[in-house]
């Protein structure tokens, strides 16, 4: 073919390509949504600058724009269409109901990496249902509560380490990085109780996993946001750099699982853990991809067994910092519940009920895993809107949460709004997701981060540093942009 017949066919084909964005923009333009940047592009710019300015994330848009347009807002990117949706009714409706399949575009997204493979067909992100079913059923053992009880001793031993660690800290009189020290407990307490390895990043300082799971979530967002953002040549050393880290902790995670394999064949005691569970799974399963597919298994758990817990520790402090009011109640409540002593039982988590307010207060304002999406395969009526079929919807636990209509007053640091004798909220504060998708560590990772944040309160007084950010920054999570910078003393200390 001729240099000229080819860039006929380019500009036919780009002049086909105008006209089905064209199509797409006729087809959902009824449904209210800010006006597009572009033609060609729709609001990808803006959804780009969100991603890219310090201090700002793609969520807090969504909200301004939800405030604006209303509980079903459209956004267009190039020539796909999705919908923030924010009304009660459809959020059951979406998330409740198991015939709305999860974002195709998304999910896929997260299978690899830049060529490399991530997430895969791993608990979150597989699209067959029965498939992600077997699963499942075959982790939640290891999520029972008969089995989260038996936990409680590995946490407490590793918030003691994270406690001997702020020791020194109040004995230096050096500031805290408490962002950076509970995102080391966290995994500690994963690799423990999940994978039988014991890790130590308390005091390993030049571990790869802290930043191996940085450049992941770092590259979950370029990567769905950003079609070009692989292609640049300024990008090159940060995309190779994010491949590795997936590697990496494939790597790791077929090291670790190898060694939990011949220890079973030769017949030593395993505890019933997530790392069996995953073996499980592939003994069950006996599909061509089991090896890969318990990779992908290792490398969910291993990001979001941790993350996410890290950061609502370090938000929760963070407010208790900005709040001395709410910080004396609750060291109050935890003097009362645990006096002295050092090992907290499965009980004591119970009693401590304003703990517990003051959590999941950090988690409305602060949803660590902002949100989730579904995909409509037919036309659906969303608060009275037709919206047509082959879009997906955008539950934002983020915004619906920082709605002036389903919490009063809702910037301001309430834990009351979780009294038990408060009005709960109707499917609009949804932290951990809802429905038979919800998030199957919730459970875990409260436990875990009420045992930090006792033994924390219960040693330790705290303040935080004049002049840091309390920005959000968007790593796909959300975490703490100033990093919660303290300066620790004991209790009762001047």
């Amino acid at each position: 073919m001729s240099r000229g017949c080819r860039i006929a066919v380019l500009f036919i084909a780009f002049v086909c390509y105008l006209l089905y964005i064209k199509h797409v923009h006729r087809k959902y333009d009824h449904i209210p949504g800010p006006p597009r940047d572009n033609f060609l592009l729709g609001h990808l710019p803006t959804i780009l600058a969100e991603t890219r300015t310090p201090g700002r994330h793609i969520n807090q848009r969504f909200l301004e724009w939800t405030d604006k347009y209303g509980p079903v807002c459209r956004v267009n990117s190039l020539h796909s269409v999705f919908f923030i949706v924010s009304c009660p009714e459809a959020t059951k409706e979406f998330l409740m109901s198991p015939k709305y399949p999860k974002d195709p575009f998304v999910y896929k997204r997260l299978f690899s990496l830049f060529g490399r493979r991530f997430l895969g067909n791993g608990l979150v992100t597989a699209m067959n249902h029965d498939m992600w079913y077997k699963q499942r059923r075959i982790m939640d053992p290891a999520f029972s509560s008969v089995y989260l009880r038996g936990l409680m001793s590995t946490f407490n031993e590793r918030a003691e380490r994270l406690m001997t660690k702020l020791d020194e800290y109040a004995e230096s009189q050096q500031a805290a990085h408490m962002h950076k020290l509970v995102n080391s407990f966290t995994l500690d307490v994963i690799t423990k109780v999940a994978f039988g390895v014991d890790l130590d990043l308390l005091n390993v300082m030049d571990s790869k996993f802290p930043q191996a799971i940085e450049l992941c979530l770092k590259g979950m967002v370029y990567y769905i946001r950003d079609p070009i953002f692989q292609y640049w040549y300024k990008n090159r050393q940060v995309v190779r750099e994010i491949r590795e880290a997936a590697q990496l902790l494939r790597d790791t995670g077929a090291a670790w699982i190898n060694e939990r394999r011949r220890a079973i064949q030769a017949g030593d005691d395993v505890p019933m853990d997530i790392l069996t569970q995953i073996l499980k799974s592939a003994e069950e399963n006996k599909d061509d991809d089991d090896e890969e597919i318990m990779l992908d298994n290792f490398v969910t758990f291993f990001i979001a067994g941790q993350e996410t817990t890290a950061n609502q520790l370090s938000f929760a402090i963070m407010e208790l910092g900005r709040h001395p009011e709410i910080l004396q109640r609750l060291k109050e409540e935890v003097d009362e519940v645990l006096g002295m002593k050092q090992e907290i039982s499965y009980e004591d988590l119970g009693n401590l009920t304003y703990l517990t307010q003051v959590l999941k207060e950090t988690l409305r304002l602060y949803p660590t895993a902002p949100g989730t999406s579904r995909w409509l395969v037919e036309d659906t009526v969303i608060n009275g809107i037709k919206v047509p079929a082959g879009c997906s919807v955008i539950l934002s636990s983020y915004v619906s949460s920082r709605l002036d209509k389903f919490f009063k007053d809702p910037e301001r640091f309430d834990p009351e709004r979780f009294n038990l004798n408060a009005p709960k909220p109707y499917f609009c504060y949804y932290p951990f997701a809802l429905g038979p998708r919800s998030c199957l560590g919730q459970n875990f990772s409260q436990m875990e981060a009420k045992v930090a944040l006792a033994k924390l309160l219960q040693r330790f007084d705290f303040s935080l540093v004049p002049g840091q950010s309390f920005a959000i920054l968007d790593t796909g999570t959300l975490r703490p942009e100033g990093g919660v910078i303290c300066t620790i003393k004991h209790c009762g200390s001047a």
